[in-house]
């Protein structure tokens, strides 16, 4: 037995290899031997580190004695977590909007913990001198010898913006949607316009060629009530009713304004689904400003939509919009000249007669990252009833035309590193028959796309008039489209135009954290030019335009969107289309120009 205890012994000692072997050795009494188990020793199992002994810790005398558990507890009363600043000493500044502020929502207001309070003050100044084709006045010129057409191009606006957004809120927000929202947007905006040209400002050519105008507008004003969560990762629904932002795609390609509606909108399964349900009746707007004017009686124009968004679909990274609207417009008895009385309804163009129309839209919209190769996509399939073809007027009992356009844009990007590259294709259908009862060319209900170089570039900053056509523009300002209608801020959606189509190439680069400038050289062409050709009776118009370049520094001197400096210019190199729409023999500085420009200096302070 003893023997059998040694072995095992024995065993134990050497697998840890503690044992100094054949030094230490104790008799078991029966002759038996086993090796003693030392701390201090030289030899280890290979692939074990030594074994090393845990130092105790030294008594500090000075220590105060921990709490004992049986002990009763001592509580303090202090403020809620938002106050708990003020008892450490910590005072807030009413103009740092960095750091805690009732101003900024950071705490709560009128001695709650969960009603807040947030301002938003932005200035926006744009100063922007350009060179556009301008018509001479029929009723009057500029100067003697000057009767041809086409006058002096160059015009110069500057405008001011004082946007001041109050909000408050009701619900802790850091973690889940708030309860209440009430929030009021006013506008304050100021603006001077100098044309070279009577008349081009004012159908009043005795008005001068200077015009000054000042505007207060409401561009928000809305109740948003959280109904209710849906899950516990707060899934939610919520109700909005006023006047309120939206956007039908990612780009602002169909409909992106403040508008007066009502709006349901929640999310589903940790945020991957995202829904809209929405009805809008679209306000007039202050000619010169673009702002709402809630003065004015609502317009017959109402707009229906529904949309889905789907996170991570088709792939990681990849969000998906299927979307739908309704547009049902019912001015075709409306008589509106705007505030420079120039005729907006009905448009001055066919045989000025009014029109009601419905149309839908179907879309597809996408945006995100295959990889590392960036797209957004949009599609549009526009159909409907247009109740009167104003150039189609040899059966004025028989002239309904139905609706049949489409749309597609599409705008991949790589990044490398600091640089990032951009392609841009757009296509809206034409119209090829303007006589018939088939309109196919594609309009938006309020386009304000930021694509393709957005308002840096020519083309979609300036609006382009049509002249000799009557009072509609080919482009309208911060559109894409060649829509020929009158304004998108009056006018109606008009399905008789001759389309688009772009190609462009752009840059992004990140000069500095501080600095972007980004370059963007597009080509432009009319998918059809029947509508031009019949409104101006003039044949063979090339359906080329010319080419938009433009580049524009962006200096954020704070890394923060609190102060930006903006500098951009374009320049717009006619094609022979453009030439054939805007030629003219006279004066060589103004008309039939090949070239011309527009450069945005832009302030934005925002606190």
């Amino acid at each position: 037995m003893r023997r059998a205890v040694a072995i095992a012994l024995t065993i134990v000692a050497l697998a840890g290899g503690d044992a100094r072997a054949g030094k230490e050795l104790i008799n078991l009494g029966s002759g038996a031997k086993v090796p003693v188990l030392a701390q201090n020793t030289d030899r280890r199992i290979p692939g074990r580190p030594p074994p090393t002994i845990p130092e105790r810790d030294k008594i500090n005398p000075d220590l105060v004695p921990p709490p004992q558990p049986n002990l009763p507890r001592e509580f303090i009363p202090i403020p809620d977590r938002w106050r708990l600043m003020d008892n450490l000493g910590i005072k807030t500044r009413w103009w740092d909007p960095y750091n805690q502020n009732y101003l900024k929502a950071d705490r709560p207001i009128f001695g709650t913990d969960d009603i807040f309070f947030n301002l938003n003050v932005i200035s926006d100044t744009v100063i922007e001198p350009r060179a556009v084709p301008t018509g001479r006045s029929p009723s009057g010129t500029s100067g003697t010898g000057a009767l041809d057409t086409f006058g002096d191009s160059t015009q110069f606006q500057g405008v001011e913006t004082l946007i001041t957004s109050l909000s408050i809120i009701k619900g802790d927000t850091a973690f889940r949607p708030p309860d209440f929202e009430l929030r009021l947007t006013p506008v304050i905006n100021g603006n001077f316009v100098r044309a070279s040209e009577s008349g081009v400002l004012k159908r009043d050519t005795g008005s001068g060629r200077n015009r000054f105008g000042h505007f207060v507008a409401l561009q928000e004003g809305f109740i948003d009530y959280h109904i209710r969560n849906v899950s516990d990762r707060y899934d939610f629904d919520s109700l909005r009713v006023g006047i309120q932002p939206f956007s039908s795609d990612f780009r602002g390609f169909l409909f992106q304004d403040n508008q007066l509606g009502v709006r349901l909108f929640g999310t589903r399964d940790n945020n991957i689904f995202q829904y809209n349900v929405g009805w809008f009746r679209r306000l007039e707007k202050d000619t010169n400003s673009g702002l709402n004017d809630i003065t004015r009686k609502i317009r017959d124009d109402d707009v229906f939509l529904a949309n889905l968004y789907v996170q991570d679909f088709p792939t990681l990274g990849f969000v998906s919009q299927l979307t739908g609207l309704y547009n049902r417009n019912r001015e075709g008895k409306d008589i509106f000249f705007n505030e420079n009385q120039f005729i907006e309804k009905p448009a001055s163009f066919g045989d000025e007669r009014g029109r009601n129309y419905d149309v839908g839209y179907l879309g597809y919209n996408g945006d995100g990252h295959f990889g590392r190769v960036n797209l957004t996509v949009s599609a549009y399939y526009a159909y409907g009833r247009d109740g009167h073809n104003q150039l189609n007027g040899t059966d004025p009992e028989n002239d309904e035309a139905t609706i049949s356009a489409y749309f597609m844009a599409a705008e991949p990007s790589v990044d490398f590193d600091w640089l990032r590259l951009r392609g841009s294709f757009l296509f809206a259908s034409g119209d090829k028959d303007p006589f018939d009862n088939r309109e196919t060319g594609f309009d938006a209900i309020f386009e304000n796309p930021q694509f393709a170089g957005g308002d840096t570039s020519f083309w979609i900053r300036q609006g382009i008039p049509l002249i000799g056509g009557g009072g509609v523009a080919l482009t309208q300002r911060n559109g894409v489209l060649a829509s020929l209608r009158t304004s998108k801020e009056h006018g109606q959606s008009n399905f008789n135009n001759p389309g688009l189509i772009l190609a462009g190439f752009g840059t992004d680069m990140d000069i500095l954290p501080e600095l972007r400038l980004s370059t963007n050289v597009n080509s432009l062409w009319m998918d059809e030019t029947a509508v031009v050709e019949a409104l101006r009776n003039q044949g063979d118009i090339d359906p080329h335009l010319g080419y938009d370049l433009s580049a524009a520094l962006i200096y954020r001197p704070f890394q923060s969107q609190n102060v930006v400096f903006r500098l951009s210019a374009a320049f717009f190199v006619a094609g022979d289309g453009f030439k054939d729409l805007f030629a003219s023999a006279g004066d060589p500085g103004g008309a039939g120009e090949d070239i011309y420009y527009s450069v945005l200096g832009n302030i934005v302070l925002t606190y």
